[in-house]
């Protein structure tokens, strides 16, 4: 869009004054601090969950048959509006790495010895397998997430018979998913997820401030119960379709 349209108009005072708050050093500073960073990263890894959820709804119409896969897939696809969706997907996901590995670094050098000996979660502790292992978790997952891109976006590309336009992506995945390895290597990484969603879910909340010994606990639960449906869910298509297909 054009600078100085009605929608982006840079002489508007609203505008200037948003811009001007943004470039602030006092703004920049906020979102540096540790308080602001564990903000940020509550507040893109709860983005990045939401959208787990619109995923795992959009893969399982793979089981309402070839022709509303293809038609989903392509109301997808040709929206003009998935390309400004997934930059700002993209750039959600660089900032919510970027965040976790600045805080983690930051935490290494105010405690550089690390404890002679390392225990989970016990008593009141929320200490876990999760939470101990979030870095690695999340360094797999965007490994994983490379793969997925490359084979299901950017991999073989089939037109629906007597089309010029919509692409097959239903024989595609059915293709992907008959190798038994890929299903496995699938599976696993989608585990990998829910461990990760498991502590991310109610670290997020508990960085927007939703932590009170009253209700903790419940949302800790809540956490661990979305993680099990959205990394079982995940992980249950690729096992239906090799089977079932």
């Amino acid at each position: 869009m054009e600078v100085g349209s009605s929608q982006y108009n840079l002489e508007d005072p609203a505008t200037r004054a948003g811009i001007a708050i943004i470039m602030s050093p006092q703004f920049r500073r906020v979102f540096s601090s540790s308080v602001g960073t564990k903000l940020l990263i509550g507040l893109t890894g709860l983005a990045l969950f939401a959208y787990l959820i619109l995923h795992l709804a959009g893969n399982a119409a793979i089981f309402l048959g070839q022709e509303a896969f293809n038609e989903y897939s392509h109301f997808l696809i040709a929206n003009p509006l998935i390309v400004p969706i997934e930059i700002a997907l993209l750039l959600v996901f660089l900032l919510h790495i970027y965040k976790t590995v600045t805080m983690w670094m930051a935490n290494r050098r105010a405690r550089p010895v690390g404890y002679a000996k390392k225990e989970l979660a016990r008593h009141t502790s929320r200490k876990s397998v999760a939470s101990s292992t979030m870095i690695a978790s999340g360094v797999l997952i965007a490994l994983f997430i490379i793969v997925h891109v490359k084979q299901f976006k950017y991999g073989t590309f089939y037109l629906v018979e007597g089309s010029e336009a919509v692409r097959d992506l239903y024989r595609t995945e059915i293709e992907v998913f008959q190798h038994p390895l890929w299903v496995a290597f699938y599976v696993i990484a989608t585990l990998l997820v829910g461990l990760h969603l498991r502590h991310g879910i109610a670290s997020g909340l508990q960085s927007l401030g939703l932590d009170h010994p009253k209700y903790t606990r419940r949302i800790t639960a809540w956490g661990v119960g979305l993680a099990v449906v959205i990394a079982g869910g995940l992980a249950v298509i690729p096992v239906l379709v090799h089977l079932l297909f």
